[in-house]
């Protein structure tokens, strides 16, 4: 059974910054493409970002202030967020799907919320 948890997210100053991590069981995140996408109130689900094999892709929203990273030994995928504007404020969920040149993202976990104040 694929779980995906995510912890780290709370409540920053803007230009802050948080790091999510999303601990994964029943797949291995060094061989699935795992994504991190938010999604704000009253807006759709966005991608933010992902990491497969050894490529990183960013939304250009987020390019150059947050950075995906992958810890194979503790399964667990972390986004860093830097430079946090209010803006950033939404819940922010890991997905994992199989790699390839398009994501099916086939599992996903229960959100965490990060709340960026002006």
């Amino acid at each position: 059974q694929v779980q995906l948890v995510e912890s780290g997210g709370g409540l920053v100053q803007a230009g802050g910054s948080l790091r999510l991590s999303c601990a994964a069981s029943g797949l291995p995140v060094s061989i699935y493409a795992m994504g991190w996408f938010r999604q704000a109130p009253g807006k759709e689900r966005e991608f933010a970002g992902r990491i497969s094999w050894r490529e990183v892709y960013y939304a250009d929203s987020v390019k150059g202030r947050f950075t995906i990273s992958r810890d194979n030994a503790k399964n667990t995928v972390y986004l860093q967020l830097n430079s946090l504007k209010p803006e950033d404020t939404a819940v922010y969920y890991c997905a994992a799907g199989r790699s390839g040149p398009s994501v099916e993202w086939a599992y996903w976990g229960q959100g965490t919320q990060v709340t960026v104040s002006s």
